[in-house]
């Protein structure tokens, strides 16, 4: 369905590192600062926190506390205010909780929560974790506590629940995403075929799904425009 029980129109928006980025978060592929020396595969794979849990916790609990010291920006801002006349949904590839702050009621992460810890022998076992994650910190099976983060190799969350929604958008919005990162590239894909489709990001590595336009551009400056517009049209329809 395009439209919900209340009358609204829904827009998917698919986020990418782009727009935390906007924020001053360092996306995970940054070469520079105290991480430059160690290879992703050190720090976000299951095989890496057997070999090395103290430093993959670390990792991550400085991720946490960068997180939690950003702030929406005027992106996630307008995103969030698209609610007043649609359906929003916000499909995320991004583990911070930036959506969630500037008021998106409905949001799918891809790749985990920063904010939530797991445990480590059974993924479905998961706790709202705002504090530090620490070596003797265990789930309720006994095993010790883990990032709520999808790590290499292990399947992506949410999957089929972020297809249904793309499947049935009347608009699509991609923010951020260098299309780079599979399988959650890939649900652009899914977009109706009549659906109005729009990426805005910097650069685009994969490949420009069919009929997206494409907008090169910062999110901040760019989407607000976009939400206005979309805003706009939506509560004139309304009145003719």
């Amino acid at each position: 369905m395009m439209v919900n029980n209340l009358g609204k129109r829904k827009i998917v928006v698919f986020t990418g590192a782009g727009i935390s980025a906007e924020s001053g978060l360092r996306t995970f592929r940054d070469g520079d600062g105290l991480w430059e020396s160690y290879s992703i595969h050190e720090l976000a794979t299951k095989d890496a926190f057997e070999r090395n849990p103290k430093l993959v916790l670390s990792f991550y609990n400085q991720r946490k506390v960068a997180a939690k010291n950003a702030q929406p920006n005027k992106a996630h801002i307008a995103l969030a205010e698209l609610e007043d006349v649609y359906d929003v949904v916000i499909i995320t590839q991004n583990v911070d909780d930036l959506h969630e702050r500037a008021g998106s009621s409905k949001v799918i992460h891809l790749h985990g929560q920063l904010n939530r810890a797991q445990s480590s022998i059974e993924p479905s076992i998961t706790y709202d974790w705002d504090k530090r994650i620490e070596i003797g910190q265990y789930c309720e099976l006994n095993s010790q506590l883990r990032p709520n983060i999808v790590w290499f190799g292990e399947p992506v969350m949410h999957l089929e629940e972020a297809r249904e929604h793309i499947k049935s958008a009347y608009k699509v919005l991609g923010v951020g995403s260098s299309l780079s990162v599979q399988p959650a590239a890939s649900l652009l894909n899914k977009a109706p075929f009549r659906a109005e489709k729009t990426l805005v990001s910097l650069e685009i590595k994969g490949k420009i799904p069919f009929s997206y336009k494409f907008m090169r551009g910062k999110a901040t400056n760019v989407v607000p425009v976009i939400c206005k517009n979309w805003r706009k049209l939506e509560v004139n329809s309304k009145c003719t």
